[in-house]
């Protein structure tokens, strides 16, 4: 899911060389899980279901349409303006959004105007491997770095740039497969599970192509000065 920043060029060297002071940096963590869904008729959806952040916990889903349109489903205007300093959104809006977990296969998440049900399966190879790396290793940035090259061959990323700065790291612990999933928004049904394809566009990265619920921890590094939604206190 993430991002790669462009890196900075075009110093001058020497004594006319311009130091560059960089604010200090922390880091935010949030433990949790990330669904990506897509449906037959185009649309993509992709939910944050975090048991743990400095927000407490929370949910949040971001639906892509299959005209472009990207919309952010946030409980709250702290957590709505965290999402949007570090995606991109069309359009942001604040409301409930409610997630309920039945015998940690079925899913039912309910933000109006949207309305998702899903189903997960066993593990496949990689919910197996991922299962393997102890939960420290997992989460320690330079470990994570070293995977990124092969979660882009499923269309994903496990760090990157973000907006305002930020940098992120994706710790994956865990995945299943989505076998089942069913998707209305306004009351009009998406179409039937299907790959999240073309690729959402929320960030430089995807969720995997295969619809699939993944394990995360997910740190966030933003400036010092700033509050935990990214903004200058």
């Amino acid at each position: 899911m993430l991002f790669h920043g462009p890196g900075e060029s075009g110093e001058p060297s020497g004594p006319a060389r311009r130091t560059r002071t960089r604010s200090p940096l922390r880091t935010l963590r949030f433990d949790g899980w990330i669904a990506g869904i897509g449906t037959a008729s185009g649309s993509r959806v992709v939910l944050g279901h975090w048991a743990s952040s400095p927000f407490g916990p929370f949910s949040d889903v971001m639906f892509e349409e299959p005209g472009g349109l990207r919309l952010l489903l946030a409980p709250s205007r702290e957590t709505a303006a965290f999402v949007a300093g570090t995606y991109v959104f069309d359009e942001v809006r604040v409301g409930p959004v409610a997630v309920r977990v039945t015998d940690r296969r079925h899913w039912a998440v309910s933000a109006p105007p949207l309305d998702l049900r899903f189903s997960t399966g066993r593990r496949g190879l990689p919910g197996l491997a991922l299962q393997t790396v102890p939960g420290r290793l997992a989460t320690r940035p330079g470990w994570i770095a070293l995977w990124d090259r092969p979660a882009r061959l499923l269309g994903a990323r496990t760090h990157g740039s973000a907006r305002a700065g930020r940098h992120q790291w994706y710790g994956v612990r865990d995945l299943h497969p989505v076998t089942s999933a069913t998707v209305t928004y306004e009351g009009e049904s998406l179409g039937a599970l299907a790959p999240v394809e073309p690729p959402v566009r929320f960030g430089p990265g995807s969720t995997p192509r295969s619809p699939c619920v993944v394990r995360v921890t997910t740190r966030v590094a933003v400036a010092q000065g700033r509050s935990r939604t990214g903004a200058v206190p």
